[in-house]
């Protein structure tokens, strides 16, 4: 029996089984709201590690032994779902769609036709393995004494455990080699960007985690032939192995998150300027009055909501200001623009950060505006959604940058 102290072990356990189905239950809320199998899956992904560390807790380990009245039934629990978890990932991972292969009715998570028998071939052996675990550990007779914390190395010298132990090892690898593969193809056919790091170093950390699959293997095999001395590839090597995959995976999952949300959040506070300034025109326009500056620093959450919602309120104080728009305006700084050799995308810009300056200074000055037959067309107004954000960035940077000056009256932007 492992003299080591099992109190830490059941506060680190226990804390990640709770935060762990805090993060399950948001995912069933998401998945009433919104049902696909990529959902059910993702929480499935998630509740099944979740519980198999909750049973993994010494103090829940021997509660459920003893409700059971079998020695080290609870290991069995914790080894199924954590293989459930392995067959879990696998399915993420094939049902997964780059973003440049999401077309028509294609979501993140739904899996192209030609990949649906790979995800029935690869569910096909996780049906055939766990019920061969559960005989396996079933036929190993009474396993005595009760080692939450050290089975493994207790019991792998019978060999009916010594095949359970390999069966669920094999298993595993399989997954992360799976994973691995699957998410290294996945990086190569994306473009450079946080996304691609993302997924390769979730593949990476797939590879190292092998390590801990030799290593247990190892282990296992040397205690079946009676060789002493190489449980420490077991209880050191193989968890090394474990966490330095685990330092690759969880960056990989939450690196291109982090990352996209940065981009929303700079997108949201890049436009604020602009908006501000369009709302002039008619306030009207937007749901609400402007709120100070420093309460935006704050927003941390509805980000993608929140900038769709400033683009749309832009568009329609765009369409308000057209009729004050100075046309010599926008011809200085067409011209300007092709003086200054400026790409389409930033030349289209700079005519329309050029164009709402003089709308906004002759709407101060209280000229009359121009009848609708009369209004000067400007350059973006038939833009798909994500091109249409791009190009009121640029705008707004335009609007800040001294560029326009050249093409409007001298003087800052209004307001």
């Amino acid at each position: 029996m492992s003299d080591t102290p099992e109190g830490p072990y059941d506060v680190v356990y226990l804390t990640i089984c709770l935060l762990a189905w805090v993060v399950v239950v948001f995912k069933l809320r998401a998945l009433r709201r919104d049902a696909s199998t990529g959902l059910l899956v993702l929480a499935l992904a998630t509740a099944l590690p979740a519980t198999a560390f909750g049973i993994a807790a010494p103090v829940v380990y021997r509660a459920l032994d003893r409700a059971a009245g079998v020695a080290n039934l609870a290991t069995l629990g914790v080894y199924v779902f954590i293989s459930g978890f392995s067959a879990s990932a696998m399915v993420l991972a094939l049902l997964w769609t780059p973003p440049d292969e999401r077309s028509g009715e294609r979501t993140v998570w739904e899996a192209a036709p030609r990949v649906r028998h790979r995800l029935r071939r690869r569910l096909l052996v996780f049906a055939v393995a766990l019920p061969a675990m559960a005989v396996l550990f079933l036929a190993a007779g009474p396993l005595t004494p009760e080692t939450p914390l050290v089975f493994d190395t207790t019991f792998a010298g019978r060999p009916a455990i010594a095949a359970f132990l390999a069966v669920y090892q094999l298993l595993f690898g399989y997954a992360l080699l799976d994973i691995g593969r699957v998410c290294w193809r996945h990086a190569s056919r994306l473009p450079a960007g946080w996304l691609r790091r993302g997924v390769r170093m979730i593949a990476v950390g797939c590879h190292l985690t092998l390590g801990y699959v030799v290593c247990k293997l190892i282990a296992i095999g040397a205690t079946v032939a009676g060789v002493g001395g190489l449980d420490w590839l077991s209880t050191s090597a193989g968890p090394a192995f474990a966490a330095a995959g685990a330092l690759h995976v969880t960056p990989g999952f939450a690196v291109p998150a982090v990352a996209a949300w940065l981009r929303r959040r700079h997108a949201y506070r890049t436009l604020r300027p602009l908006w501000q300034a369009v709302y002039r025109a008619d306030g009207r326009l937007a749901l609400e009055s402007p709120p100070p500056a420093w309460t935006e620093s704050l927003a941390v959450r509805d980000l993608e909501w929140r900038t769709v919602r400033r683009v749309l309120e832009i568009r329609d104080g765009q369409a308000a200001l057209r009729p004050w728009v100075d046309r010599e305006s926008v011809d200085r700084a067409t011209r300007a623009a092709e003086a200054a050799g400026l790409a389409p995308r930033d030349r289209d810009a700079l005519v329309v950060a050029a164009a709402l300056i003089s709308a906004l200074r002759a709407l101060d000055s209280g000229q009359p505006g121009r009848d609708r037959d009369d209004q000067i067309p400007l350059p973006g107004l038939t833009l798909e959604p994500e091109e249409e954000r791009d190009h009121l960035l640029r705008v707004a940077r335009a609007m800040r940058a001294p560029q326009p000056e050249a093409a409007a009256p001298a003087g800052s932007l209004p307001g």
